[in-house]
């Protein structure tokens, strides 16, 4: 599509497009910082021997990520993507400079705010940007490249923190990868990224369907309550990131109290999110094919059994084969989840609407903490992990029985996802 010089496509826009993908990995190597490293850190310098004390540090990222999350929504529906993103890098520069220097915990709270802050900003920015720059055609293909630039690049940095550290010791050595990340983001931010908000509205002007775009607290309700398909795919994704909130905290403890050495851990640590990273490739496309509906649904399932087998486990192997299963099930899920918001929202406040799910989807980490944490520290961590598998599996039921197929090609006669109009 092109009217104006505006034009609707990957191809089309594939400089800018690219750009974005560099800038979002640079976003998720930031929190693949942490992934190996801070939970031992948390025991080894700072000495803290409470599960829920360690991912306290969860507790804080995911409350801050969520509310940053909706406040980048609704921000780049009203002044345009880029500036919200060069926001979002200013902010995550002292982070890695907190971590190397931080002499008490606190300090390590300190820096997860801002990372919470960097990581909505950032990554929420750059989610919108790539749906409007790919227009409605290849929306799950854009948003499976773009999680998988983001947690690829998380799960090399969690190995590559983890061997650093095994080599040179927790700190400072391995956050100097950080630096790199907020240098070079904040710098492609600001020179070589161009805003995309025009293309939203160019689509917002194609679109089938008009609309009076709502007011932010109509969006929030919409996204969260009152419309059956999205607030059914925000409870699927709130519980998807429970999951993630509970593997970065306890999953290095986990492998650490069975007698695994430090790589070891590395590698099992990275390799959840590298399975995730690298499968989203092919699931973001294969679900602008077969819908997204069943690919949620079965990816939630594969995620419970995934989570199942790390709470069996003894070694390595069953570790391996959970840490893959859960990754596969995450790449199921995680870009089919935003592509159904993409499909069912209007273009004139999608982003808002992104926000508004990313809000309960993060806040899915502090949950998943907090819970993980209670209950490892009261029943052991393996009861926990069955929780996190239990719950995981009764939010795939509840998929199955309210979401309705969102691709308008795969929609049946019987059951389409309505328009806002209908169901809000």
């Amino acid at each position: 599509m092109r009217t104006d010089g505006i034009q609707l496509g990957i191809r089309e826009n594939l400089y800018q497009f690219g750009l974005l993908v560099i800038v979002n990995a640079f976003v998720g190597g930031m929190v693949g910082l942490e992934r190996t490293v801070l939970p031992l850190l948390a025991q080894q310098e700072f000495g803290l021997a409470s599960k829920a004390a360690i991912l306290s540090f969860i507790v804080s990222f995911g409350l801050v990520k969520a509310s940053a999350n909706f406040l980048a929504g609704s921000l780049s529906d009203r002044i345009g993507r880029k500036g919200v993103l060069v926001a979002g890098w200013a902010i995550g520069l002292p982070v890695p400079f907190l971590l190397m220097l931080a002499p008490s915990w606190s300090w390590i709270i300190l820096a997860n705010v801002l990372l919470g802050i960097n990581q909505g900003l950032t990554w929420t920015t750059a989610v919108a940007m790539k749906v409007d720059l790919a227009g409605p055609k290849k929306r799950g293909m854009a948003l499976g490249i773009n999680e998988f630039a983001g947690y690829l690049a998380l799960a090399l940095t969690a190995f590559a923190s983890g061997a650093i550290a095994y080599r040179f010791g927790v700190r400072p050595y391995p956050f100097y990868l950080g630096v790199v990340y907020a240098s070079l983001g904040l710098l492609f931010s600001v020179f070589l990224v161009k805003d995309t908000h025009a293309h939203a509205h160019f689509e917002a002007k194609n679109h089938h369907q008009d609309e009076v775009k709502p007011t932010l607290a109509q969006a929030f309700l919409r996204t969260s309550f009152t419309h059956r398909d999205l607030s059914a795919v925000t409870n699927a994704g709130m519980v998807n990131n429970l999951n993630d909130g509970m593997a970065w905290g306890l999953f290095p403890l986990v492998f650490k109290a069975a007698g695994l050495s430090l790589v070891e851990i590395s590698i099992l640590v990275a390799l959840y999110p590298a399975t995730w990273g690298i499968l989203q490739l092919f699931t973001g496309g294969l679900s602008d094919r077969l819908g997204r509906k069943w690919l949620i649904v079965g990816g939630t399932l594969t995620q419970s059994v995934g989570t199942s087998f790390i709470a069996l486990g003894h070694h390595v192997y069953a570790f391996a084969a959970g840490s893959f299963l859960l990754g596969l099930g995450t790449a199921m899920v995680y870009p089919t989840l935003l592509a159904a918001i993409g499909d069912v929202v209007h273009p004139t406040w999608r982003a808002s609407s992104m926000g508004v799910y990313r809000l309960w989807r993060d806040s899915g980490y502090a949950l998943g903490a907090v819970i993980a944490g209670t209950i490892a520290d009261r029943f052991g961590m393996g009861s926990a992990l069955w929780v996190a598998a239990s719950l995981t599996f009764l939010s795939s039921l509840s998929v199955a029985t309210r979401l309705r197929e969102t691709l308008a090609s795969k929609r049946t006669a019987a059951g389409p996802a309505p328009g806002m109009r209908a169901a809000a």
